[in-house]
């Protein structure tokens, strides 16, 4: 804790000036707190001043946390199994669009509010009131309330000092003892308490309301101190305590630094003797210690350059140089990622472009080697760590250059993980890695991708160019993901409409079977039953169900073509027959014949009056009667060709083309399976959809991954679509099991982190082992 120091009169201290003795005394019934209304202007001009620098300072970062929770989302979407959960974090994603102005009025509202009430009464808790019921929380709400207690506490942590020294202005301001919690205006706590009041106005699952506390959680706490500090400065402007000081006692070694206003002022020698380095104000710690990591790898001490050092407006353009160079080139192998020998000879080359054969070479400084070495390590990572492609390794060769610009020009890409071209890196790894699908990239993705490495390559590096390109390839990648889901639910569907189909035509095999077993049918009748009339009693179980009076109709046309039925209007019975046979796609020519054949009774009729008698055919003799030559030209057919015909026709279901199945007979039983496979099916059948397989080609042994998109529980038929929607495979489960056992399908385990976390980790992981290991 800090110990506080004031001056002896307090009252001289706060420097109210003429306003301040105007300040009328409250009453002696009266608490010694006053109310803001009544207090000088100065002091409410003072408030009014500190309510609009918090909001000016606040807004950004809240409407930063918003779009974070948008990628947030999004990532979540693409990492979804379901499309469910697809479609939920979507509608988080408009939802928090829609009402992002409605969340920041609500978060301003709470705010202005807290400053009105400064220096209002607190009524004081009845003790008689009647306590609260205790109820249980959900996992969701004890989530999210943890997560408003942790962005108090870290706030607290992280700017103690410099808020205890702004509770005892703000309390002097009221003359009330130092504010606390929610009585202190912008305090982590009252942010956390405006949070609350706001979130239900997105609408939004409770899941994703903790992303949103979250991302507000690391957009706000590196911004209060310097808010607090800002605010500190300006009540000290306005003669608020001038003389009071905090002084820093004992840190721990993993505690944060203290900020600058606690910083105890060094002697003047020393600042004096401090370089001009010490002071500046830019993050250095994460580089420096990557820098410090690098040179313990090395085995000896690198060699002090002979000629300058490269400033750092010929570093820029010796990297413009080198790119426009590469960009000329149009060899495949000069877009490959270039080690950091191979990029330091390049830089030193362009950097001594022109000059003479005796003048000093310019050479870079040691910060500028490793920032290079660094760059070049981190696109090792980033390519060991991506499916190899043709295109992912030309993609990346050409941004090589472009990030190292950006590096060179701001070294916050190594200190600030919410980087835009760390974002850029990593959203491109993750999309070549995804939608290359192994082989080749997408072809629209490559187009657009040719595009971002053309606008890097072509305008000066900064963090708003890659915030621009961000936002581009994010939108195009949303596109593909739009079409990829249509595209996947399309084949989902047509699926569980065969397995529907395979199911109805299954039990109408069965209606059938129990009543073959009564009177076995022969001829045509038992072709027209197990070709025909089962796809009859299969579409209407599809339409009606079961229960239904049309498929209990269709059961008793049935019974009447076996005769277990009186048939009491054969014309009635036959064109019933020739309509559900059209309904199947038979045509009505031969629909009229099947039941002409198996009913009897004159053809066509009811329907429609005979028409004329035809010419007689070419060929007929002069003297034959032109209705003899009739009768010749529509002779039906016999029995047994219609019998042949109905063997063949296509069934209802089958793909034109497709060869037609022969009646479903018993199925086999299924070999049992061995104790490996037993396990390995029992899980597969309790996987969710949206599983990744990787399928691997025993020939050439390349793997391509495989999503399970959908399968049956009742029949254990799969579909396995890629990451385009389209369909690629289908197998029952039992074969996927045996394929997993065999070593032919793996599972393809959820990755935890991002791609390019992966690879930093990997790059902070290799220069963190000994030098004889690395």
């Amino acid at each position: 804790m800090a110990a506080y120091t004031t001056d002896r009169q307090k009252s001289e201290n706060c420097v109210m000036d003429v306003e301040q003795r105007q300040y009328q005394a409250p009453s002696p019934g009266s608490d010694d707190r006053a109310t803001l209304h009544s207090l000088p202007m100065r002091v409410q001009r003072l408030v009014a001043d500190l309510r609009g620098l918090c909001s000016k300072r606040l807004e950004p970062a809240v409407l930063d946390a918003l779009d974070a929770l948008d990628q947030a989302l999004y990532q979540q979407a693409e990492r979804s199994r379901s499309h469910l959960d697809q479609q939920r974090c979507f509608d988080s994603r408009a939802m928090a669009r829609l009402q992002r102005a409605n969340f920041l009025r609500k978060v301003s509202d709470h705010l202005a509010e807290s400053f009105a009430r400064l220096g209002d009464e607190h009524e004081a808790a009845d003790p008689f009131a009647a306590a609260p019921s205790l109820s249980l929380l959900g996992r969701e709400e004890h989530e999210l309330n943890a997560a408003l207690e942790q962005l108090t506490s870290r706030g607290e942590a992280h700017t103690g000092p410099v808020l205890a020294e702004l509770s005892y202005r703000m309390a002097v301001l009221v003359g009330a003892p130092p504010l606390e919690g929610d009585a202190l205006p912008a305090s982590p706590q009252n942010l956390a308490a405006a949070v609350r009041r706001a979130l239900p106005s997105l609408e939004m699952p409770s899941e994703h309301q903790l992303l949103l506390v979250q991302a507000l959680e690391r957009k706000l706490t590196p911004v209060l101190a310097p808010l607090y500090e800002a605010v500190n400065a300006h009540l000290l402007a306005g003669g608020i305590l001038p003389h009071l000081r905090a002084f820093a006692g004992a840190r721990p070694a993993h505690a944060p630094p203290a900020p600058p206003s606690i910083k105890a002022p060094a002697p003047a020698a020393e600042t004096a003797a401090a370089s001009p380095a010490a002071t500046s104000h830019e993050p250095i710690a994460v580089l420096e210690t990557l820098r410090d990591l690098l040179a313990r790898q090395r085995p000896g001490e690198m060699h002090a350059a002979s000629g300058p050092a490269a400033t750092p407006a010929e570093l820029e353009i010796a990297l413009g140089a080198l790119q426009r160079h590469l960009v000329q080139v149009t060899g495949r192998a000069t877009r490959e990622l270039r080690s950091a020998q191979r990029l330091r000879e390049e830089l030193l080359t362009q950097l001594n472009a022109g000059k003479p054969a005796g003048a000093p070479r310019t050479a870079l400084t040691s910060e500028q080697e490793d920032t290079v070495e660094l760059v070049a390590r981190l696109f090792e990572q980033l390519g060991q760590q991506l499916q190899h492609g043709p295109g992912a390794g030309a993609v990346f060769g050409e941004l090589q250059v472009p990030i190292l610009r950006m590096a060179m020009a701001d070294r916050s890409f190594f200190e600030q993980a919410e980087h835009p071209a760390r974002h850029l890196l990593g959203t491109l790894a993750e999309a070549s890695n995804d939608w290359g699908d192994g082989a080749d990239i997408d072809p629209d993705l490559a187009t657009q991708l040719n595009r971002l490495v053309a606008r890097a390559q072509r305008e000066p590096p900064s963090a708003g160019l890659y915030t621009s390109l961000l936002a581009d390839i994010r939108h195009h990648l949303a596109q593909l993901s739009r079409k990829a889901q249509v595209t996947e639910r399309r084949q989902v569907e047509a699926m569980q409409g065969r397995e529907r189909l395979h199911q109805a035509r299954q039990r109408a095999t069965e209606v059938l079977a129990a009543r073959f077993a009564e009177a076995t049918p022969r001829g045509l009748l038992r072709a027209l039953l197990d070709r025909a009339w089962s796809d009859v009693l299969a579409l209407a179980l599809l339409r009606h169900g079961e229960d239904s009076e049309a498929f209990a109709e269709r059961l008793r046309l049935t019974d009447q073509l076996l005769g277990r039925l009186p048939v009491d209007d054969p014309p009635g019975l036959r064109l019933a027959v020739e309509d559900h046979l059209q309904q199947i796609g038979m045509q009505a020519e031969e629909a009229e014949q099947v039941a002409q054949r198996l009913i009897g009774g004159e053809p066509g009729a009811a329907r429609m009056p005979e028409p004329a008698p035809p010419a007689a055919p070419a060929g007929a003799s002069a003297d034959m009667p032109a209705l003899a030559a009739y009768a010749l030209a529509a002779e039906p057919p016999s029995a047994t060709d219609l019998a042949l015909r109905l063997k063949q026709r296509q069934r209802l279901g089958e793909q034109r083309g497709q060869e037609p199945q022969p009646a479903a007979a018993a199925p086999a039983p299924e070999p049992p399976l061995g104790p490996q496979e037993a396990r390995i099916h029992n899980r597969l059948r309790q996987l969710p959809f949206g599983s990744w397989f990787e399928f691997v080609d025993p020939q050439t042994g390349s793997a391509s991954r495989r999503k399970l998109a959908w399968f049956s529980p009742l029949t254990g038929n799969t579909l396995f679509v890629n990451r385009r929607g389209q369909r690629v495979a289908e197998m029952n489960l039992r074969e996927l099991a045996a394929a997993i056992a065999a070593g032919h399908v793996r599972e393809r385990a959820e990755a935890k982190e991002g791609l390019f976390d992966r690879a930093w980790r990997a790059l902070t992981g290799s220069l963190l082992r000994p030098p004889a290991r690395a």
